[in-house]
């Protein structure tokens, strides 16, 4: 029978009472740690230059999702490769809630364009919230194409072309790109895409005459179409859109399932808390539904937009899987 060592139990009796004593002191410790969040300067990393529509929405969202944390929200600009130069460091970042990333749709697609981006945007991040769309259209120069004022009459002018008529956009694997090849492949025709380096040399030159079709982001292109330099004969998305009411959707036209809408939101480097991810989505939510930053983002041709972490994280899934299929099947390159 073995020998039971009374004072060897009293001492091992004795530790387990106390580390049941001090398991809610530190459980207590951890939540008040959690709890405490944030307290300190939060970045928000902008995969793109200042200036720009989602360097715009960021800082007009930024702004107040630091007066509703009060703590400063700072905008980081770190623009290169479609933003995949920004997101390769974020995921590396610590996950502790003081570093975002406002995600937008070439940063989301730049490793399917980019052998060395570095990232998968569904599996290194995690996702926070949507912020914001970008509505696309597809406008003509109305002096080069009079007749051409809808989509009908867009097809059948480039079928009746000998030589494949040419279309821009503001870069090879641009959004503008995509989704024109998306439009040709569903719609059964064919136009060659000329691609510029930025969506002003493009816009410029199909005002010019050089290049009479683009797919163009529709903050960039609306002055034009409203001083009647740039006719609109299509939006991508599947709604139409408050700035141009009258212009029918590709679905709309013909084209049933078409859905080509660019868009941003917030991404965390992966491992981020959930609280802490609920917190800021929450916060998102309160923020796009006021009246005055939906205006705001309408001002720089954004629509506000929200979705929580999961829904967020479906549509990542979702559009880097389609885009992805076309760049594959196209064989589209950027370098």
């Amino acid at each position: 029978m073995p020998t039971i060592h009374t004072a060897s139990l009293a001492q091992a009796t004795r530790r387990a009472v106390l580390a049941l004593a001090a398991a809610p002191l530190l459980l207590g410790s951890a939540f008040a740690q959690q709890a405490a969040w944030p307290d300190k300067m939060i970045k928000l990393v902008v995969p793109f230059p200042a200036g720009g529509p989602t360097d715009t929405a960021s800082r007009i969202v930024g702004q107040k999702l630091g007066e509703r944390l009060k703590q400063a929200v700072v905008v980081d600009n770190r623009a290169g490769a479609s933003g995949s130069i920004a997101a390769a460091q974020v995921m590396k970042s610590a996950a502790d809630g003081y570093t975002l990333m406002m995600l937008a749709t070439p940063t989301m697609l730049a490793p399917h364009l980019y052998k060395k981006a570095g990232y998968d945007t569904v599996k290194d991040f995690t996702p926070v919230a949507t912020v914001y769309d970008l509505p696309i259209v597809v406008v003509v120069n109305p002096r080069m194409l009079p007749d051409v004022v809808d989509l009908k009459t867009l097809i059948a002018h480039a079928k009746a072309e000998k030589s494949p008529l040419n279309y821009t956009s503001s870069g090879a694997g641009s959004f503008g790109h995509l989704s024109m090849e998306m439009l040709k492949q569903m719609a059964g025709f064919d136009m060659q895409h000329v691609p510029y380096k930025g969506g002003v040399p493009a816009i410029t030159d199909t005002i010019g005459g050089q290049v009479p079709v683009m797919y163009a982001d529709l903050v960039a292109a609306l002055p034009h179409i409203q001083a009647g330099k740039l006719r609109a004969i299509a939006v991508g998305s599947p709604q139409r859109v408050t700035m141009l009411p009258d212009v029918k959707t590709i679905a709309e036209q013909g084209i049933k399932g078409y859905d080509a809408v660019s868009w941003g939101g917030l991404l965390a480097p992966p491992g981020t808390p959930k609280a802490v991810v609920e917190r800021i989505a929450n916060e998102v939510k309160q923020i796009l539904a006021e009246k005055e930053i939906q205006e705001k983002l309408l001002n720089v041709g954004a629509l506000a937009h929200f979705q929580g972490p999961a829904q967020m994280g479906q549509r990542v899934q979702q559009d880097y899987t389609r885009w992805g299929q076309l760049i594959r099947d196209k064989g589209i390159a950027t370098e």
